[in-house]
């Protein structure tokens, strides 16, 4: 979908409290600081450089003291303690590091995962009875879910096992009756409401060193799954995210964990990692194993101490990875297919595709991959033999998909998520009806603008800017994603020098010039585009890039248009 180039505007009026030649002399670098509203010099400084000791209190969150004296009761009385996760990053470090902690107080905790394909997500009927069955936990602690099993929470009291969920998904009408529900968003106020559950775990792990401290246990060298599963769920990076990512970033690099070495050696990562690593290399092949069979393998490999287990965990996941992009390659090509006949974007805002068969495990993927294409929400489900669907959606700013859920319910056997991102439950012969009421529904909330694609541009930039200098502060600004985007940088009056060569069919590699410099770049899917005839404005990121031990400045393109004229 061709998008409109917006050039980022600075605030109208700068009150002068920030003495902005002093932290940063480059315009194109300031000038993205200046837009995130900052009222003070120590703001800045504590955004370039974020620092554990800011943390804020753990007994803020909501329930978290009742939470810590009842996992301090079970650990003095020795009962069945059962962590109760769920299979996606964020599911697996959560477990991983509130295992950890159990173990470092004395404690064995038994760790439960649901099986995608037969229990469906979270604390479903079937996983609780066979949970229970295993384990009969006389205190289960949900992880990454729970918030919405009002019924499953019930029938786990009924059996006498009390429970308590630690989870960051917004909440509806009614609550649980159980121990303790640690979740940020139940409550309006609280300062840590963009956490995700791995965070919240750190908080509650925190909350209880301070109740009773643990000689020889270092939170800190736990922040390697924070970043993972911090950057992995695609939460806002502001706050204490930022904090929790950059150093979890650090000690992923130097990280005791064989899993987390094993991994990052299948992957093909090495340091200085960067958010990037985490969102497209680690994260998926940790991903993988939950997608399309059970998530147990990202766990064991997580925990494992041996480094022969640990390199065999890594190679499993790597080869299911594989396989999962296979599968989702398919379902991806038959939605395409769909979206060809139904969708028409001048009239529909937004996509909703499903069909048999299609495998429950990729569909997020699908929906974010047509989401993007398009700018649409996206809803993709898939039915089994029985005609009930498993159905994921990714958004579009502007749209939150629970809400736009909540408007369609009377149609949906289930539903649960985030604003951005959203699971449900439905019945085939419900489809064609609730395709047309959501499409009519996110009609209703966004307006022709928010449906219009857009390429935001945070500065003009020459090739003579392209220096370490550059570099430097671009990788200050570091960990990029949601809430922290990578700077769009822009050039006008380009010229290749030389014919793009194509990589892999897909990738362009150019040589650029502007007046008298030159510049590489690389232009992922830029063999599918239609290149203007020169010369070119051009839309790009830049990364470090190691070449013969020394490090260079690399452009990535993100967008080429004919060129508009000199600035």
């Amino acid at each position: 979908m061709e998008r409109r180039w917006i050039i980022a505007q600075l605030p109208e009026q700068e009150d002068g409290a920030i003495p902005w030649p002093e932290i940063c002399g480059l315009p194109c670098i300031a000038s993205f600081l200046k837009r995130k509203g900052f009222t003070c010099a120590d703001e800045v400084k504590e955004f370039l450089r974020p620092r554990l000791r800011s943390l804020g209190d753990p007994f803020l969150l909501p329930n978290v003291c009742v939470a810590v004296q009842r996992i301090l009761q079970a650990i003095d009385r020795r009962q069945r303690i059962v962590l109760f996760g769920d299979y996606d990053v964020d599911g697996v470090t959560s477990l991983a590091l509130l295992a950890e902690m159990l173990r470092a107080y004395g404690a064995a905790p038994e760790l439960f995962l649901p099986l995608r394909m037969e229990e469906g997500y979270g604390l479903s009927r079937d996983s609780v009875e066979r949970c229970s069955s295993l384990h009969r936990p006389q205190l289960l602690i949900a992880v990454d879910c729970g918030t919405s099993s009002v019924a499953e929470i019930a029938e786990l009291k009924q059996r006498g096992t009390d429970v308590i969920v630690i989870d960051h998904h917004e909440p509806k009408s009614e609550l649980p009756e159980c121990i303790a529900v640690v979740n940020p968003k139940i409550s309006d106020g609280c300062v840590y409401h963009y956490l995700c559950s791995v965070g919240i775990v750190f908080k509650v792990c925190h909350a209880l060193l301070k109740t009773r401290p643990v000689d020889g246990f270092d939170l800190k060298a736990q922040l390697d799954l924070v970043a993972l599963g911090t950057i992995a769920d695609i939460v806002p990076l502001r706050g204490e995210n930022r904090t929790l990512a950059q150093h979890g970033i650090r000690q992923i690099a130097r990280s005791d964990r064989p899993g987390v070495r094993k991994l990052m050696e299948v992957a093909r990562v090495r340091p200085p990692i960067c958010a990037e690593d985490i969102g497209f290399r680690l994260g998926p092949r940790l991903n993988a194993a939950g997608r399309l069979a059970t998530a147990e393998t990202a766990l064991r490999l997580l925990l494992t101490r041996d480094e022969s287990e640990a390199a065999d965990f890594a190679a499993l996941l790597d080869v299911q990875n594989r396989e999962r992009q296979a599968v989702e390659k398919e379902i991806c090509a038959a939605a395409e297919e769909q979206v060809a006949e139904n969708f028409d974007p001048a009239r529909d805002a937004a996509i909703v595709v499903g069909a048999r068969e299609w495998h429950p495990g990729v569909l997020g993927i699908v929906a974010s991959r047509l989401a993007r294409k398009y700018h649409r929400p996206a809803i993709v489900i898939g039915f089994d033999e029985e005609g009930i669907g498993k159905g994921s959606g990714r958004s579009i700013e502007g749209l939150s998909l629970v809400a736009a859920l909540r408007c369609c319910h009377d149609r949906l056997e289930k539903y649960g998520g985030h604003e951005m991102a959203a699971g449900l439950t439905i019945r085939e012969e419900n489809f064609t009806g609730f395709a047309e009421e959501f499409r009519r529904c996110a009609g209703e909330i966004l307006s022709a603008e928010a449906l219009q694609a857009r390429l935001h541009l945070d500065h003009e930039v020459a090739f003579s800017d392209l220096n370490s200098d550059l570099l430097g502060w671009h990788e200050a600004l570091e960990p990029f994603g949601n809430g922290n985007a990578q700077p769009t940088f822009f050039a006008r009056q380009v010229e290749p020098t030389v014919a793009p060569r194509v990589v892999k069919e897909k990738h362009l590699v150019l040589r650029l010039r502007q007046r008298n410099r030159h510049a590489r770049a690389i232009f992922f899917d830029g063999a599918l585009v239609t290149l203007p005839a020169p010369p070119w404005d051009i839309a790009f990121r830049i990364q470090s890039d190691e070449y013969q031990g020394e490090k260079r400045l690399q452009m990535h393109v993100q967008a080429v248009r004919a060129s508009s004229g000199a600035s």
